[in-house]
């Protein structure tokens, strides 16, 4: 999907979440990444092959936020 150069991180690399915004939405709280990894407001991610990633905010903010 990522048509500029230096591409960017692929959607299985560990460093995916670096990929360019296509489209963001955060009224609705998600967007989208050149890489086709949609990301969302709480961390948690849905892979172009449909693998879902559950939420993974640091632990200092998730014990914050408690």
């Amino acid at each position: 999907m990522c048509q500029h150069a230096p591409a960017c991180p692929s959607a299985d690399a560990p460093d995916h979440e670096a990929a360019v915004l296509v489209s963001a939405h955060p009224d609705q709280g998600w967007a989208l990444r050149c890489n086709g990894v949609l990301t969302f407001d709480d961390t948690g991610e849905l892979l172009p092959d449909g693998t879902i990633i559950a939420p993974h905010r640091p632990a200092a903010m998730a014990s914050a936020a408690a």
